[in-house]
């Protein structure tokens, strides 16, 4: 990936766990590293199909003079996050914030704190089998479309399939979504267990029916056997109802533990 860099942006601020810190001011310095594709830009010498670094700065300047935070972890949480919304074009970014007369009271060079954040793509399972099943599923895709750490959802064809797992049963309207996210693994999962508790969902019995379904399948290439959030989704290789329409998302997407295509272990589950 190319990089934009912005070294030692010197900004005055007043971030700090003591008052005096918050009123009297300090200068801090930035180093950015954005990841884009200059590919184009470069052939074309064109601006617009680049980005503005200039502006890039002008937006860490004003946003951490303008705001106050305790940590420099903090302010360098929320400057990163500020700089992936704005400038589309980023897919990621390295950004470090300085502070060299941090009150330690020693003899030092300087402080910092250093994040690495940016977009990912992650693929969702839905479904539902429980009053307007379409409905559940549009509100679903609607609040994931609404939500700024998400952006570029896409959706299958929905399909109809029995249900899984032995449980008698309405039949389930399946589908799978892609999307791009600033959010964690974890802070994905809350949100989809939200969206399916505002479903009123409710978890009486495994494999049961259910108003509103969210699986998180894949978060690119990254594993996981937390037992909070296996990823990827544990069965989903012996789920066609699962593999089927995120084949159409994303037929050579990679299971990261199996090694195979998506439309690989599709076609497997066929034979």
């Amino acid at each position: 990936m190319d990089e934009i860099r912005i070294d030692n942006l010197e900004i005055y601020a007043g971030h700090g766990v003591y008052e005096d810190e918050n009123a009297s001011g300090q200068p801090f310095f930035v180093n950015a590293v954005l990841y884009t594709d200059t590919r184009e830009a470069g052939w074309k010498d064109a601006l617009a199909l680049s980005t503005h670094y200039g502006e890039v700065s002008h937006l860490l300047n004003r946003y951490l003079r303008e705001h106050t935070f305790r940590l420099i972890e903090a302010a360098a949480e929320r400057a990163a996050e500020q700089v992936l919304l704005h400038f589309p074009r980023i897919l990621s970014l390295d950004l470090e914030i300085r502070k060299p007369k941090a009150p330690i009271g020693l003899p030092f060079a300087s402080v910092s704190v250093k994040i690495s954040r940016g977009w990912k793509k992650a693929y969702l399972g839905i479904g539902s089998n429980m009053g307007d099943r379409e409905g559940y599923i549009r509100q679903a895709l609607e609040r994931l479309r609404a939500d700024q750490r998400i952006r570029k959802v896409c959706v299958s064809q929905l399909i109809t399939t029995a249900p899984y797992g032995g449980v008698e049963q309405e039949d389930f309207l399946n589908g799978a979504i892609g999307l791009e996210t600033l959010y964690t693994p974890w802070e994905l999962l809350d949100l989809l267990q939200s969206l399916e508790r505002e479903a009123h969902r409710e978890r009486k019995i495994h494999w049961g029916p259910r108003t509103l379904d969210l699986d998180l399948l894949l978060f690119e290439g990254f594993v996981s056997d937390d037992p909070r959030l296996t990823i990827p989704h544990p069965d989903m290789h012996n789920r066609r109802f699962v593999l089927e329409p995120l084949a159409q998302l994303c037929p050579y997407g990679r299971h990261p533990v199996l090694g195979k295509s998506v439309g690989q272990l599709l076609e497997e589950l066929k034979e």
